[in-house]
């Protein structure tokens, strides 16, 4: 039997994803084929809306698993995307114990918390709901991103929290909010990198983060993140179309 990207989190698995932010359920199979572990499905900084989620699961399915950031930590982001029977969430710019407490209960059924019943995809329509429901609880992946320094003076109670999974790191948000945006490499912004990784590592937590290009994935996989994301649909678009439009006028 296939083992969920849950039970993939909690056993270490070096896990490897990239961003989907295009609205293309085909260049989504593209990255399943080739090998990606996951793909980090964007709805906070992309036009992506539900259906086009759904769209991207379903081309996706049994091949790759896709965890979705929803928009915003609103309990109705995290129903709808739960709904489409992605594999967890990622919930951006979470700073306290609080808003964590708040997305687990939203996030898992009762008696565990208060995430509201329905028929949807998740539950292949009906067909297999007693399976889902009783297995949603401990399937699906609940992943708070870290990406301010407010999370990193808290993370330590954080990563305390019953019920996340692992926790993610915004690494331009988090240099932003300390004045250096885009200086990833400055000494303040990787020693909160740190902080966060550490914090995890004490805990028992998978801990993830997102890189441009390979060598930076590289890096951070010898650091010991294991849940990777490196460079994104757009990018890699761009760059090879830029490459060989260049080689041919060369």
């Amino acid at each position: 039997m296939k083992q969920s990207f849950q039970q993939r989190l909690k056993q270490g698995d070096l896990l490897i994803g990239t961003f989907m932010t295009l609205p293309s359920p085909e260049i989504a199979e593209i990255f399943a084929e080739m090998g990606f572990d996951w793909l980090f499905v964007d709805m906070e900084h992309t036009t992506l809306d539900v259906k086009d989620v759904q769209r991207i699961l379903q081309a996706t399915a049994e091949k790759c698993a896709c965890i979705v950031r929803v928009p915003n930590k609103d309990e109705e982001w995290l129903k709808k995307v739960l709904d489409t029977g992605a594999d967890g969430v990622i919930i951006p710019h979470v700073n306290t114990t609080d808003e964590v407490r708040q997305i687990v209960r939203t996030c898992l059924y009762p008696p565990d918390g208060s995430r509201s019943v329905g028929l949807s995809r998740a539950q292949k329509y009906g067909l297999q709901f007693e399976d889902y429901m009783e297995d949603a609880n401990q399937t699906v992946a609940i992943i708070p991103q870290v990406e301010h320094i407010d999370g990193v003076q808290n993370i330590e109670e954080i990563v305390k929290v019953p019920g996340i999974s692992a926790v993610f790191i915004g690494p331009y948000d988090l240099s932003g909010s300390l004045g250096k945006l885009g200086e990833i490499k400055d000494p303040q912004v990787q020693k909160s990198i740190a902080n966060i990784k550490d914090a995890c590592t004490e805990a028992g937590l998978p801990v993830g983060i997102f890189s441009m290009d390979a060598d930076a994935a590289s890096l951070y996989i010898e650091q010991g993140f294991t849940l990777i994301t490196v460079g994104m649909d757009i990018l890699f678009l761009g760059k090879s179309a830029e490459e060989t439009l260049r080689e041919l006028r060369r």
